[in-house]
């Protein structure tokens, strides 16, 4: 597959690593107004109860109006980094290879964030390194309605997802709650550990 167009998201969901992992390279979208209630500031993981989500507060532009992307700051005035961590850590303290990626995972969590959507590129890059994914990436430039490479943009939409059907694999948490889908590449990651990279190669995606 040639390119494709996506947002930087937090913690991408399994079917967002899906299409990066299929595409030749990834132009992440940059250009974009801030919309709420999307991935760009929230990722499911598996809790005791069931999907728990992990959520960015960010601060809103005075009088409402539309900002950026690139130029949402997240809200710092309560600690949502450590209380995030300590979810992962809770959650996924059994699983198999929690132990294993933690270390590597742990500054996302303690170095201080300026700007949502540069944190983003670096979850990105970090999970591409833990998963052994090497793609060539970049920024867009502008903002197209109608871009010429394949646009798979609509995967940040968090309310509007759809059932992606992809094959369960063994979660930690499987027998208080049942199997949970599309949640966190890091459901995956602590889970599978080096075997997520053949897991999300196996599966398809399709573009809208």
């Amino acid at each position: 597959m040639a390119r494709i167009l996506l947002h930087p998201t937090y913690f991408p969901s399994i079917s967002h690593m899906v299409a990066i992992v299929a595409a030749d390279g990834v132009v992440f979208e940059v250009q974009d107004n801030y919309q709420k209630q999307t991935y760009r500031n929230r990722a499911y993981i598996a809790h005791t109860n069931g999907r728990l989500l992990l959520y960015v507060p960010v601060k809103h532009s005075r009088g409402g109006d539309r900002q950026k992307t690139r130029d949402v700051v997240p809200e710092d005035s309560f600690p949502w980094q450590s209380q995030h961590w300590k979810s992962l850590q809770t959650a996924y303290r059994t699983s198999p290879f929690f132990e294993y990626y933690e270390d590597d995972l742990r500054p996302l969590f303690t170095r201080p964030v300026e700007k949502l959507l540069d944190h983003n590129l670096n979850i990105f890059t970090l999970l591409c390194d833990l998963l052994g994914i090497s793609k060539p990436v970049e920024l867009t430039t502008s903002f197209e309605l109608s871009p010429s490479i394949p646009d798979y943009r609509y995967l940040v939409a968090a309310k509007k997802e759809k059932d992606f059907d992809f094959p369960p694999y063994t979660q930690v948490l499987e027998a208080h709650h049942g199997y949970l889908p599309n949640l966190s590449v890091l459901d995956l990651l602590f889970n599978e550990g080096p075997n997520a990279l053949h897991y999300l190669e196996a599966q398809k995606l399709d573009t809208i």
